[in-house]
């Protein structure tokens, strides 16, 4: 497999009053063009192993590592315009919350064009074109008035569609997606993910996909990584994820809820395994 991605001893650290704490700590790990789940509960370090790739963490906090390499390119040596370059174009993120990552004075139209405007020249026709075509994509209707909304005139999932067609118009190289269906209702979910792996087979694309749901993630990926603490402590096989063997994946496994649930309690997970 040709790497897209190549991370070695990934560290993310933030000052204390105890002095600085690491949150992603000596991760490696390449990806191809291929559908990488990453999980593990909050505070494990996903989110910021996926926004250090976009060199997104800003000072005080720091981002170090051996290796970081995007299809050849050294991602920590590269300048503030530089990345600007690679960001959106050939590196996208969707992030979380679109109430926090949608500007509020700008129209969903404009957001969206703006992401083709900045890498490609198209004219305005086009883009609008394109921009509309990407919203039906995403099973938006009526994607010309949608157009002329602002974020707080729709819904929290339309937001997240709305997210996820910005990220996804300029076709990048690599999505990194954070709980990019986790305000969408299962037949919309369906469809964003179907997108996705079109786009991962028919273009190429790779794909780390950071989830809490671990039936999704192990029915959609290809290869998962478990992290703790900001460790990877289990590499599998997505569909053999049921058989994991880490007693942290396990416990990740054990405390889902199930529709046929019959136990008088979810086990909770003890913080003291290793």
């Amino acid at each position: 497999m040709t790497a897209l991605l190549d991370i070695e001893n990934l560290r993310v650290s933030f000052p204390t009053h105890k002095g600085r704490v690491e949150v992603v700590k000596g991760l490696s790990f390449t990806l191809g063009r291929e559908r990488l789940g990453i999980v593990g509960e909050s505070g494990s370090g996903k989110s910021m192993t996926g926004r250090s790739i976009l060199r997104l963490i800003a000072p005080p906090g720091r981002v170090t590592a051996d290796r970081l390499d995007f299809d050849g390119i050294d991602i920590l040596a590269q300048s503030p315009r530089q990345m600007r370059k690679i960001r959106g174009a050939r590196i996208s993120m969707v992030m979380q919350d679109p109430k926090f990552s949608l500007n509020p004075v700008l129209t969903i139209g404009a957001q969206i064009g703006e992401a083709l405007a900045a890498h490609f020249s198209l004219s305005r026709h086009a883009i609008r074109e394109r921009s509309i075509a990407m919203l039906e994509s995403v099973r938006i209707d009526d994607p010309e008035r949608v157009m002329g909304l602002y974020p707080h005139e729709v819904s929290g999932g339309m937001g997240q569609r709305v997210m996820i067609a910005m990220m996804l118009i300029p076709e990048p190289d690599l999505l990194i997606a954070d709980e990019p269906t986790s305000a969408l209702d299962v037949s919309v979910q369906g469809q964003v993910l179907d997108i996705m792996d079109r786009l991962v087979r028919d273009k190429g694309m790779g794909l780390i996909f950071i989830s809490h749901d671990l039936d999704l993630v192990s029915r959609y990926c290809d290869r998962i990584l478990v992290m703790r603490s900001g460790e990877i402590v289990e590499e599998c096989v997505a569909s053999e994820l049921s058989q994991a063997r880490h007693p942290y994946t396990r416990g990740l496994l054990a405390a889902m809820p199930r529709m046929d649930e019959d136990r008088d309690f979810l086990p909770v997970l003890e913080r003291g395994d290793t």
